[in-house]
């Protein structure tokens, strides 16, 4: 993923005229209030096999057999949920002059409804293990960048289609998200850029959005991102507070870390709907992500459904409460 951390110079720039401290301390958080609302179990066995499923199909970078052959698997798996599937599709020239046929594919449910959240993740995977110290030309399986967000997207799809809402949900998987250059200003995340200037359907909205990338990884943080709270606020709040309440504190940290300019980053500029990013953050790399970033190390060793349940069972208290 393009995920550099923004330097952390630059946060004052960017925020000066927002509050960015500590949205809040977990001795603040709201309790989830009591409700007849009858939330659907994650089940995180079952995120995992969608998780190694994709894995399984091998490196997903754009142009490959294994891209090609998930997106036709991802797109079978969302139609037998959501009554509604489409794939968007266009050419897109990257920075280095390729061009890749895009393919973001959407489901959604309770079409009709007015009020909408849209849940996002991307699929495709690393054309080339940037930080392994050898084969790094090649591409890398990417269990937790990339498969794991689509994981837990995948089982809130199918608790969608067993306990209907009233409420509309978009469920929306972006590609071509991790074929950029550091160097290269918006190189990533070209689905998401194309997706938020030209949406599925017409004048699309969304009440708020929730982006996963990196949720899979055993004992994952996943720290307050710059762009989030400063275009969500509310939305982080909220997610954070739901997950402290349901016990996944040691997953939800209430402190800040940089902005990343990730697909939320587009949805928020372009498309004007406020997107959060739930992403894996570890102060103690350089990357600011797992050891695993980029390099090949990034297979199914590294995930754990403890992790897929702190994050789907959070979205789904979050969905079934609106």
């Amino acid at each position: 993923m393009k995920k550099a951390l923004l330097p952390l110079i630059l946060l004052v720039g960017l925020f000066g005229c927002k509050d960015n401290s500590k949205t809040e301390e977990k001795s603040t958080a709201s309790k989830v209030e009591a409700s007849k609302v009858a939330v659907p179990v994650f089940a995180a066995d079952s995120a995992y096999h969608w998780v190694k499923a994709q894995v399984d199909f091998g490196p997903r970078n754009p142009g490959s057999k294994g891209h090609a052959k998930t997106a036709e698997f991802l797109v079978a798996e969302l139609k037998r949920f959501a009554p509604e599937v489409v794939v968007q599709t266009a050419p897109i020239r990257m920075h280095d002059g390729k061009t890749f046929p895009l393919k973001n594919i959407i489901a959604s449910f309770n079409p009709d409804a007015k009020k909408r959240i849209v849940l996002a993740a991307h699929w495709d995977t690393r054309q080339k293990a940037d930080n392994s110290s050898e084969r790094t030309n090649e591409p890398i399986l990417g269990a937790n960048d990339g498969a794991s967000g689509v994981g837990v997207l995948l089982e809130v799809a199918r608790q969608l289609a067993a306990a209907p809402l009233q409420v509309g949900v978009d469920i929306v998987l972006f590609d071509l998200e991790d074929y950029g250059a550091g160097e290269v200003n918006d190189s990533y995340c070209m689905g998401s850029q194309y997706w938020a200037a030209k949406p599925h359907k017409a004048g699309y909205t969304a009440d708020y959005g929730i982006l996963l990338d990196m949720v899979g990884a055993r004992d994952a943080r996943f720290y307050q991102e710059g762009f989030s709270t400063y275009y969500a606020p509310h939305i982080v709040r909220k997610v954070w507070n739901t997950a402290y309440d349901l016990g996944y504190g040691r997953f939800f940290a209430f402190e800040n870390s940089a902005p990343i300019t990730d697909d939320h980053f587009y949805v928020n500029k372009i498309a004007g709907i406020p997107m959060i990013d739930i992403i894996q953050h570890d102060p103690l790399t350089n990357s600011g992500f797992g050891a695993y970033w980029h390099t090949h190390e990034d297979d199914l060793s590294v995930i754990d459904p403890a992790t897929l349940k702190a994050v789907g069972q959070t979205l789904l208290h979050i969905l079934y409460h609106e």
